[in-house]
């Protein structure tokens, strides 16, 4: 639709596709672009609004996105990719493959994320839970009311202990603020609404699921083993030393379990 999706590419090999979560970009995977590098192409791309990709306020639901991500494959003819979406991207790579199927897909990874944050069921622990639309309105008060007292909080409860290094917390913030208000809230409405549990039972190509470990901003445990359990070959994963960002407070670990999914034969 005439927007400009930013992309970033290191190595060659096996291709894994990363998206990042709402308000975030592609920076976020900088330990897997210089971790995996070697062994595979690595692709980074930043959601329309997000990022250094154009600042529409169009088309922000999960099937827009997903055609974003579709358009990232294609005009890279990526074959035989590894999709993994983190956070409010799980919805976005699993409507992917609602729309799109596993064609060009060889793996699916599943990071810190919840197939239906309105839920009400038991395994779901997003804030939101049991269709909370007053603390939904709430949320994006905030949001609008002070942006970055906002995203002060919200970028330190993604790590383990409620806060982050300052060096990390100053630039993860910066690319939180680089998302238009109106399109950070239009997208989290339609993410929040989405149900994707009955998707992630037609999942059929080999799959993982890497949750972390907090009493804060974390999905953990108990979301992370019912999305396992719901795709047939799914692998789960939990990295205790981490919260929302198992790929950033723990690479090795994590870029070690993601290699396996993307070469199983290692």
């Amino acid at each position: 639709d005439g927007i400009w999706i930013y992309v970033e590419t290191a190595g060659s090999g096996p291709p894994i596709l990363l998206v990042h979560g709402w308000t975030m970009s592609g920076r976020f995977w900088l330990h897997q672009m210089a971790g995996l590098s070697d062994r595979f192409q690595v692709v980074t791309m930043d959601l329309r609004a997000h990022g250094n990709s154009s600042k529409t306020l169009e088309g922000h639901t999960m099937a827009r996105y997903s055609e974003d991500v579709q358009a990232v494959i294609t005009a890279l003819n990526l074959r035989n990719v590894v999709l993994a979406g983190w956070s409010l991207a799980g919805p976005v790579i699993l409507e992917y493959w609602r729309r799109f199927g596993g064609e060009k897909l060889s793996g699916l990874a599943l990071v810190e994320m919840t197939p239906f944050p309105f839920s009400p069921e038991k395994w779901n622990t997003h804030a939101l839970k049991g269709y909370d639309f007053d603390g939904m309105h709430a949320s994006f008060r905030a949001v609008q009311e002070d942006r970055t007292g906002f995203g002060e909080r919200f970028v330190h409860n993604m790590f383990k202990k409620g806060k982050g290094p300052s060096e990390a917390h100053n630039w993860m913030l910066q690319e939180h603020l680089k998302t238009p208000t109106p399109a950070a809230v239009a997208v989290y409405s339609d993410y929040v609404m989405g149900d994707y549990t009955e998707v992630l039972k037609g999942v059929s190509i080999p799959s993982l699921a890497i949750f972390g470990n907090s009493n804060h901003l974390c999905f953990g445990a108990e979301t992370g083993g019912y999305v396992a359990d719901q795709i047939p070959d799914c692998r789960l994963e939990i990295l205790d030393n981490s919260g929302h960002l198992p790929f950033y407070e723990q690479p090795r670990e994590f870029n070690n379990i993601l290699a396996d999914l993307a070469l199983p034969s290692t």
